[in-house]
């Protein structure tokens, strides 16, 4: 049995002993996955990015040879680490090295910024960090510079592709400098093998009540997930899969990377969404696979010189994180002529999928059914009452793939979970008469940007700290892209007039990312209030439906 990691809800020992008995649970690490595709394909390829070509043998290589130098820097188990890094390949070595020692990996996306950061080191009580010292236009150091002033707990910073010269800092290329393991060595390692039971990773999660939650999973947990979900849309070893949306998002990091590992596929990472790079990289690479959001297949679909590139190497596509439309689930098939798999996931352990031999109407109509037939998902009234298929409520899950609660956050889970342990996900749901899930709304009070999840409190919090600001609600705006941009409508001190700039810049001054920058921002003289005096924020949303329609005729 693992040690417990406080602040971390275990599973009930009675789902522990089936999850276990029925081998629904794998019983291997990520180290392991990692290990055993290098034992059996040692010379194939495994791991591309714009810089490096890496075979799984010599990824493991490095893995090894980083995981015992982050040892000897006193990486300890059960340790968090901030992991910030693009899809890039020193991705992989960093994050299986820390698995391979029993850290454990807390997963930001590279547009974080010191807000969040900081944020994200006080929740998952993260000591170590490993960062980037630039990314495309973007400097890291002033960011690296804040955080070490403002968080003394933090023992190591380790920065990729380039060395910070900064106190407390090295840079990961200086930990790969140096021969290979010895025998003594890799006994060590082997030693270091964490329980398959333990928390291995942590996923920040948009919070509707402020910045993001954790979500801790285990070993067996996010491997049982990411295990069958690849099976139901058909990924084997021969695929080459890739990557373009950020690796830090549960739906690149579990359906793809790790899927990719598990089947022993090939990951090509690319740490650009630009249209030509995508058709560039299909052709060059052979891509058969990809899994991303629905906006980036419009985006593709869209591209004027689409018909100029080879994609027939191209086979299937998971797309998840945001709504796919019929109409582009029917461009695709037309268009690339390959199969469209239309997913519904999150962060905490849902996971659905249509599958190959499901027909047109179901792939427009459903998000398929749970990839887990092991995980239980039902369909819940206001009471709690279980529902009967068709009826839509709220949709709740539990089973071996879904975790058990946020990590250290007891008020958060009495209100996310049911008497009987199921999550509750927010969302609205019906099943179809073959058991297929239907989305029909959502609780949460989320904005689904493009496949981001932007927490509409979040936003509101920060705008509202602005001297000026009397009153603001944030509403997610529809568009024909994104599926959603932000909205703030902002009510200020009598006789004080804001500009649009005004408020951007503020935001900016305190630091937030671009993901809490809102699109659009309407200025009111009052906002509107329900019967209990709440803002009325189903008359904004209508509204502002209603602007954006005027807006596209």
């Amino acid at each position: 049995m693992a040690d417990k990691l406080a602040g971390f809800v275990p599973y009930e020992e009675k789902d522990v002993e089936r999850y276990n008995a029925y081998r629904w649970w794998p019983g291997l690490t990520f180290g392991d996955i990692l290990d055993r595709a290098a034992d059996m394909h040692s010379e194939k390829e495994a791991f591309v990015d714009g810089r490096t070509r890496l075979t799984f043998g010599q990824a493991r290589e490095k893995i090894d040879m980083l995981a015992l130098e982050l040892m000897r820097r006193g990486l300890a188990p059960q340790d968090r680490v901030l992991v910030q890094l693009p899809n890039w390949n020193e991705f992989v070595l960093s994050y299986f090295a820390l698995q391979k020692i029993g850290a454990i990996p807390v997963l930001l996306i590279d547009r974080y910024r010191q807000y969040e950061i900081s944020h994200l080191i006080k929740r998952t009580g993260a000591v170590h960090w490993i960062v980037p010292l630039a990314y495309k236009k973007y400097d890291y150091l002033p960011i690296i510079h804040d955080i070490q002033r403002q968080h003394g707990e933090l023992k190591n910073i380790v920065t990729v592709r380039g060395e910070a010269g900064l106190p407390g800092t090295c840079s990961l290329e200086s930990l790969l400098d140096r021969k290979k393991l010895s025998e003594a060595e890799q006994d060590r390692l082997r030693a270091a093998r964490p329980d398959p039971m333990a928390v291995a990773h942590m996923g920040p999660t948009g919070g509707t009540t402020g910045l993001p939650k954790i979500v801790p999973r285990t070993h067996n947990s996010i491997l049982c997930g990411s295990d069958f979900c690849s099976r139901c849309w058909d990924f084997t070893s021969r695929d080459i899969l890739l990557i373009a949306g950020p690796i830090g998002h549960d739906l690149s990091f579990s359906k793809g990377l790790i899927a990719s590992v598990l089947m022993q596929g090939k990951t090509v990472f690319l740490d650009t969404t630009d249209r030509e790079e995508i058709c560039k990289t299909i052709e060059r690479e052979k891509i058969t696979a990809i899994v991303w959001v629905p906006t980036l297949t419009k985006m593709l679909l869209e591209f004027e010189n689409l018909y100029h590139y080879d994609l027939s190497s191209l086979k299937r596509i998971h797309s998840g994180g945001g709504a796919s439309f019929p109409a582009l689930i029917r461009e695709v098939t037309e268009k690339l002529g390959c199969n469209y798999y239309n997913g519904f996931g999150s962060t905490e352990g849902i996971t659905t999928i249509t599958r190959t031999t499901d027909n047109l109407d179901t792939i427009c109509g459903t998000v398929g059914r749970p990839t887990c037939p092991y995980d239980v998902y039902k369909v819940v009234d206001r009471e709690g009452k279980q529902l009967a298929k068709g009826e839509a409520g709220e949709l709740l899950i539990k089973g071996p793939g879904v975790f058990t609660g946020y990590y250290n956050n007891p008020a958060e889970n009495a209100a996310a979970f049911s008497a009987d342990g199921f999550f509750k996900t927010g969302d609205m749901a019906k099943f179809d008469a073959k058991g297929n899930v239907v989305l029909t709304g959502r609780i949460k009070d989320m904005i689904n940007r493009g496949g981001e999840s932007i927490s509409a409190t979040e936003i509101e919090s920060l705008i509202m700290d602005h001297p000026e600001v009397v009153a603001v609600a944030v509403v997610p705006m529809p568009d024909p892209l994104l599926g959603e941009k932000v909205c703030a409508f902002v009510q200020t001190v009598s006789g004080v007039r804001l500009a649009f700039e005004d408020i951007i810049t503020y935001l900016k001054e305190r630091k937030a990312s671009v993901l809490q920058l809102p699109e659009r921002i309407e200025f009111m003289d009052a906002l509107p209030l329900t019967a209990a005096n709440k803002l009325d924020k189903n008359a904004l949303k209508s509204y502002i439906e209603g602007e954006a329609q005027t807006e596209r005729e």
